[in-house]
């Protein structure tokens, strides 16, 4: 199953790399989960998936729970859709939840290239896109909705969801690439996941191994980073995709990935 939102940095090139996911596994659990790509492509039977960031949870929530009234929303926007209610929507976030979820499944399939990124005062700022069609899959939402029915769904710091993980669980993590020298180039949320970050992460993980966890990691294809892992006993490789960020396929040029792995 595709992914209903799109994201900077969506793992969809990495559901295809069949060879990365273990056939068997007790519990799932994704801590930043964005466009949830990997989630979707293996559709587990129990998992706890997570994001920091509330209103891409809120959604999530909305879409498990409330898919009817999730696209009574979207159809709405479909029918009001213009620059100026692109940039009406972009600037109020509505106090009700099934219109705030509308709200950022609007912005995202209507934005420039489903981009997410906040200013300072937390607000969303990508300007309007090309694509006008934001309800080209609304008779899925229900399919949507099923395949999140089992998962357990929270908004929290990456460390809680991992320190859940234990013998025999799958723990798939995808965090904001930062490096050592501070040039991580996606914000999350209103702050860059920092090098602290990247270097608590890599404790957590290393706990979850020990309990007996089945790792899976993407991160920027720093050295430092690659040396961190392989000095704890992690496995690292190098795997090159085409950048999903410039807006004309013929502008994308090819990035490299550090896929990292307990396994």
């Amino acid at each position: 199953m595709q992914p209903f939102l799109k994201w900077p940095g969506g793992k969809r090139w990495l559901a295809a790399q069949n060879n990365l996911i273990p056939e068997r596994f007790n519990h799932y659990y994704e801590p930043f989960l964005g466009s949830g790509a990997i989630f979707f492509s293996i559709l587990p039977a129990n998992s706890t998936i997570s994001d920091i960031n509330q209103e891409l949870i809120n959604l999530y929530i909305i879409m498990r729970d409330q898919p009817t009234q999730l696209q009574g929303v979207m159809r709405r926007h479909q029918e009001m859709h213009s620059e100026e209610h692109y940039y009406s929507v972009r600037n109020h976030v509505p106090d009700d939840v099934v219109e705030r979820a509308g709200r950022m499944l609007y912005l995202n399939r209507t934005c420039y290239n489903g981009m997410y990124r906040e200013n300072r005062r937390g607000m969303f700022n990508v300007p309007i896109g090309t694509k006008t069609n934001c309800v080209y899959d609304i008779d899925q939402f229900e399919d949507y909705s099923n395949a999140l029915r089992n998962a357990k769904l929270l908004s929290c710091d990456f460390a809680m969801v991992i320190d859940r993980a234990g013998e025999g669980d799958f723990v798939f993590v995808d965090p904001p690439y930062t490096t050592s020298t501070g040039s991580g180039f996606i914000k999350y949320n209103q702050s860059l996941f920092t090098w602290s970050d990247q270097t608590r992460l890599l404790a957590v993980l290393n706990r979850a191994r020990e309990r007996g966890a089945i790792i899976l990691l993407t991160n920027a294809n720093c050295q430092e980073i690659k040396e961190q892992y392989e000095n704890c006993g992690f496995h690292t490789r190098t795997l090159s995709r085409k950048s999903t960020i410039s807006g004309q396929a013929k502008s994308r040029r090819m990035i490299e990935e550090l896929v990292i792995t307990s396994f």
